[in-house]
């Protein structure tokens, strides 16, 4: 989801210590603390039979702000992530349900998995049949194609990273405008096939599929952002109404006929509502009250405590694949200076941001992009004093030499963060850094409706930011390849997921060559991601801070809690009833 997830924890120690006491975490495996309300999970991951009692109400979620533009192709948020779930569909999706099986891909409009042919380079799939948009449209194989040349007409933020492979797909990253994939994406309505041709195998297109950029939308869909006019899904769920400033609102697609439960499966919940502009402190209250059943937003600190003890089986903890991290734009001074932006590395101190956040019971440290135990990890920190393979403390001294050298000192620095108590909380800790340091730094928090996609715009000028990276699947080259590759870099756009705006050709030849070998062999590929990893950091264009667990606190009529590792609580997948 990841994917930025607008999203953090902000705990003090002590709350974080009463939380995790009183509530089981989850472990990814749909576990919470409240046992009875736990959907069963077989060994085998395959998801529960609907069960019809549990069917109808209305589920209210409630967040501090919405999270921007509602159409698949373009959002890039854990907050809309999570609902598209239920409202749109690929040719393939990730498995729905709880635990490690939620990594998994299956068919999903396409009736099975694609035949794979041209040496890993060709892929057919066969649309299955009787499938209807929520506008009463039948899904055909001209959609399909429409949907793909869309992906790069809107410039989704991943068209240049999980789809620049696609036959054709060079000649619209460079002209966006009126894109065709001819000899890349090919319907055959007759046989109700559609063929995806490859430059290259890609072991990882399936996963590339599978994930919301790839979602499949009605032929003569806007050729740009569609914004708030929701846009017609296949899914269980259609949205009715949205307004950023208000709410959002989905209702059944009256069309909708479950297909596969494992890839769509039929919601629980009549109506699931998001209302925007209540205080973290309000939303809590709503929460307790049985006035909304889940909070998007952190439980505030002066809470914690409160909703770890007597709240408790209402806790549901889950550790994280994801990354906290700092931006430094290589292209802007003072940090187009590679002393400078190293010295920041040094400087940081990571158990600060980490207690700022909720403690070491809902974060780690971490001086690599790749999380802790994720595929091409290897333990490593180039910047702790002392040295060593983990991090352990901030070198002052060396990052005041390191100023001084770069004779950036004396500069200013903006500070762009998100709103919320822990991100402004982090973003004041660094404030006071940087002056450390001796830069003229000033703080500016903006809202995290807009906060994500303005420091991904280079006509914002932002130097340093403050933002998150979730997981979209579970490869190496979802953090390095998204994040840092020449290809994910565009300026001018607000859809830059390359923040720092680096492009360093060495290091892309290295990344082409690790994905190159994923093809053939995942084992060497991994190692490669590792040194791909190491020499990123070299080049210092981000500061990793540490990564996160999540708290979910939902209320008493909540049950059927599932936590996916892909994209966490599965929320129509909740019983209101």
């Amino acid at each position: 989801m990841p994917r930025s997830a607008t999203r953090t924890v902000l705990v003090t120690g002590t709350a974080a210590l009463a939380l995790l006491a009183t509530a089981c975490s989850s472990s990814g495996d749909g576990g919470t603390a409240d046992s009875t309300s736990t959907a069963p999970t077989s060994a085998s991951g395959a998801p529960a039979a609907f069960q019809s009692a549990h069917k109808g109400g209305t589920l209210h979620l409630v967040a501090k702000s919405a999270a921007g533009s509602l159409d698949p192709q373009v959002n890039y948020t854990l907050q809309y992530w999570q609902l598209y779930q239920g409202m749109y569909d690929g040719l393939l999706a990730f498995k729905k349900v709880g635990g490690q099986a939620s990594f998994t891909v299956v068919p999903d409009l396409a009736a099975s998995m694609p035949k794979v042919t041209n040496g890993g380079k060709t892929y057919t799939f066969t649309l299955r049949k009787g499938i209807k948009f929520s506008n009463g449209k039948a899904l055909t194989t001209d959609d399909v194609v429409a949907s793909f040349e869309r992906v790069f007409t809107v410039s989704s933020p991943t068209a240049g990273s999980f789809y620049n492979g696609i036959v054709g797909a060079d000649a619209c990253l460079k002209k966006p405008a009126g894109c065709t994939l001819p000899k890349g994406v090919v319907g055959d309505a007759a046989a109700d096939t559609v063929t995806i041709n490859l430059t290259a195998a890609d072991p990882e297109f399936p996963y590339k599929l599978a994930v919301p950029h790839a979602s499949i939308v009605p032929k003569g869909s806007p050729a740009k952002d569609a914004g708030t006019t929701p846009l017609p899904g296949t899914g269980a769920y259609k949205a009715a109404s949205y307004d950023p400033n208000k709410a959002l609102k989905l209702v059944r697609n009256p069309y909708f006929k479950e297909w596969s439960r494992e890839a769509q499966p039929q919601g629980y919940p009549d109506e699931i509502d998001e209302t925007f502009g209540l205080t973290v402190e309000a939303e809590v209250t709503a929460v307790e009250n049985g006035q909304a059943d889940w909070m998007f937003d952190p439980p505030p600190a002066d809470r914690l405590n409160e909703i770890g003890t007597k709240y408790a089986k209402q806790v549901h903890v889950s550790p994280l694949t994801a990354m906290y991290y700092l931006t430094l734009n290589v292209n802007q001074a003072p940090f187009n200076n590679l002393k400078a932006r190293q010295a920041i590395n040094w400087a940081v101190d990571r158990s600060a941001a980490v207690r700022l956040y909720g403690g070491t019971n809902l974060a780690q440290p971490v001086c690599t992009v790749l999380p802790p135990g994720f595929p091409g990890h290897t333990d490593t920190c180039d910047y702790t004093k002392g040295g060593g393979t983990t991090w352990k403390a901030p070198d002052l001294a060396k990052a005041k030499a390191l100023v001084k050298a770069s004779g950036t000192a004396g500069q200013e620095v903006g500070i762009v963060v998100p709103d919320d108590e822990v991100n402004k909380s982090i973003g004041e800790y660094l404030q006071s850094l940087l002056t450390q340091l001796g830069y003229k730094a000033t703080l500016k928090p903006l809202s995290a409706n807009i906060q994500f996609t303005y420091i991904q715009n280079t006509k914002n000028k932002v130097q340093l930011a403050l933002t998150s990276w979730y997981q979209d699947y579970p490869a190496a080259s979802d953090f390095l390849n998204v994040l840092l590759s020449c290809g994910s870099f565009h300026a001018g756009s607000d859809s830059s997921i390359n923040i720092a705006g680096f492009c360093d050709k060495t290091v892309d030849a290295q990344m082409q060559d690790a994905l190159a070998t994923e093809r053939t062999d995942m084992t060497a590929a991994n190692t490669k991601w590792g040194a791909v990893d190491q020499a990123v950091m070299a080049k210092s264009p981000l500061v990793p801070l540490f990564t996160p667990k999540l708290v979910d606190f939902t209320s008493t009529r909540v049950g059927n809690y599932q936590f996916s590792k892909q994209f966490y609580m599965l929320v129509d997948q909740l019983w209101v009833k």
